[in-house]
């Protein structure tokens, strides 16, 4: 497993190694003591799956407030996409940033989002599909969003995305108040 750090501190692209032969590939996509080693540690308690029929669909910017906030680790099953992670940690020198990946069937590569940052993607083929482990069980409660387009992110959208109605109507992140804090402040 290779990991590149990228401008977000805690926020890392991980490369899996992939073995393959005639009949196609191995990978081991998590390994708590590889993890561990990179300074991921993590224990993981859900598995979601979701599936994109069209390009330019997009899904975020998503998170779950404390106590509840989660950690993800994020990968691209089918098709491809561009991942995005947004810092809401009030008090980090990066708060209001973002980074993004484009995570790929073809290119393996997952993203690890730790709580803290709010979590999006865009769909750059049909029929995306996106695994991810999350830290943290799903909580109505305390799921919240800031709108997609409130943080000057580069999607590279060819045209109009396609949103549900509560990403549509999520708020800006100017008009959020942040609950989260780093670690160790």
């Amino acid at each position: 497993m290779r990991a590149e750090e990228t401008d977000l501190p805690g926020v890392v692209l991980l490369h899996p190694r992939r073995f393959g032969d005639a009949r196609g590939f191995f990978a081991e996509t998590w390994n708590a003591r590889t993890m561990s080693d990179l300074g991921i540690d993590a224990q993981f308690v859900q598995d979601n799956h979701s599936l994109s029929d069209r390009v330019g669909t997009v899904r975020g910017l998503h998170f779950q407030i404390p106590p509840h906030a989660q950690g993800k680790l994020v990968r691209c099953g089918r098709g491809r996409l561009f991942d995005v992670a947004v810092d809401l940690r009030r008090d980090s020198p990066t708060y209001g940033r973002w980074t993004g990946a484009e995570l790929s069937f073809e290119n393996g590569a997952m993203l690890w989002i730790p709580a803290g940052f709010a979590h999006g993607f865009v769909t750059r083929e049909p029929m995306t599909e996106i695994c991810y482990k999350c830290t943290d069980f799903y909580t109505p409660e305390a799921e919240g969003a800031v709108s997609w387009d409130s943080c000057g992110i580069a999607w590279g959208l060819e045209g109009e995305p396609v949103l549900n109605a509560r990403d549509a109507a999520a708020p800006p992140l100017s008009s959020f108040e942040t609950p989260f804090v780093m670690a160790g402040s």
